[in-house]
């Protein structure tokens, strides 16, 4: 069965319809939509496929999606925007802001250490209370009195549902209001985004359910197989203890939830409108000095402490990642490839939104049928690919896309 493509591009990009349509016809897509902006212009605006199975909706220009981890580049971008402003120091202590956090081992934790991963909260050691995770105040207290895992800004390692907390908390604290209120109001509102962080109860019909994938046997890695052989882990702590108690994406508390790590509601066009200006030299946002230190790689490791594959991360930001060949990791799903300037962040189950500062582009790609992996799946890999390619660029043999 063929799947109608709707939406519009531009005739340079059809390349990515192309890619779009062989997404459904060859890897799986059930419902999904993309969109590229060049020079602040779009180019790609493009939607397909079913938003529920189960009652035979489509998906609209207007379906959005759980995005999970899109939401961090959100939520780095209120803090972002709160230094540009000088209301936020990045070389600060996270004491200055939040005094109770400096305690247990976190004394010396900075503000870029929240945003890079290198700080040591990226679980919580000890049980959480069922549905503690839609109480911020709850889960801000846990993470305050939490001793972290290494000492902070030693090494690295992926804070999977904690960063939405530890980065907005600061944002809260500065501001006086929630981060969902402060993305709303100072982001996505003046810009027209279709994205939240707390979706209102009046788009609740718009929303796509979640198809889960889960990694069976024969998806074999360091990360799944210590979340499933050892309780005790920091993967099994970092998403059982928060995660427990029958959590459901496709619920409205789930939809409601100022979830700053994982739960942002979004289109396609929502994650390249959020990233339109830092493709434009921050146009009027931020300056261009904060575009040049938000795309600026902060951490690169060889083995992440969480997902136990080589990352590399800006401040709140992936940076390209390349392990397609490396020995010992299995190439589905742990890679995202993009060029050396350009910064974002992918999505459980392979959503991606990002700004490329040399390309003038932001991207936004997401489906409801998770893929496999931890990063992209060969979906919105090829959608990636398929928009280097038509702006000219040859070859990502070098583990980032150029010209």
């Amino acid at each position: 069965m063929t799947t109608v493509v709707n939406g519009t591009y531009h005739p340079d990009f059809a390349g990515v319809r192309d890619a779009f349509e062989q997404n459904f016809r060859q890897r799986g897509e059930v419902g999904a939509a993309v969109c590229v902006t060049v020079d602040g212009e779009t180019v790609v605006d493009l939607w397909g496929g079913s938003a529920d199975l189960a009652t035979g909706r489509a998906w609209e220009a207007d379906s959005r999606v759980v995005v999970f981890s899109c939401t961090k580049g959100a939520t780095a971008i209120c803090a972002h925007v709160l230094a540009d402003r000088g209301q936020l120091d990045l070389d600060a202590l996270v004491g200055d802001y939040w005094p109770e956090f400096a305690s247990n081992g976190k004394e010396r934790a900075t503000v870029s250490m929240m945003l890079d991963h290198s700080v040591g909260v990226p679980a919580i050691s000890g049980p959480v209370d069922a549905g503690g995770m839609y109480d911020w105040a709850y889960m801000c207290d846990l993470l305050a009195k939490q001793e972290p895992w290494w000492k902070p800004g030693t090494r690295n390692g992926y804070h999977m549902i904690t960063f939405g907390w530890t980065v907005g908390e600061l944002v809260r604290r500065i501001d006086g209001r929630s981060l969902g209120t402060f993305f709303r109001e100072e982001i996505a509102q003046p810009a027209g985004l279709e994205f939240d962080i707390g979706l209102p109860a009046e788009l609740e019909a718009r929303v796509a359910p979640i198809i889960v994938w889960m990694p069976g046997p024969e998806y074999d890695s360091a990360f799944t197989r210590a979340l499933v052989e050892d309780p005790q882990s920091m993967q099994a702590q970092g998403l059982g203890n928060i995660m427990q108690a029958g959590i459901d994406y496709n619920t409205r508390d789930f939809h409601a939830a100022e979830i700053g790590g994982a739960g942002g509601v979004a289109t396609a066009r929502g994650l390249a409108a959020l990233y339109r200006p830092f493709a434009l030299d921050g146009d009027g946002l931020v300056s261009v000095d904060t575009v040049a230190r938000m795309g600026r790689t902060s951490a690169a490791t060889s083995e992440d402490a969480m997902l136990l594959i080589p990352t590399r991360f800006a401040l709140g930001f992936m940076k390209t990642m390349d392990n397609r060949r490396r020995a010992g990791v299995i190439a589905a799903g742990t890679s995202a490839v993009l060029s050396a300037a350009a910064f974002g962040h992918v999505g459980a189950g392979g959503s991606i939104g990002f700004a490329d500062p040399s390309a003038r582009m932001s991207f936004g790609y997401v489906m409801n049928r998770q893929g496999e992996g931890i990063l992209l799946n060969d979906r919105g890999q090829t959608l990636v690919d398929a928009t280097y390619r038509t702006l000219g660029y040859r070859s990502d043999t070098s583990g980032s896309w150029i010209k």
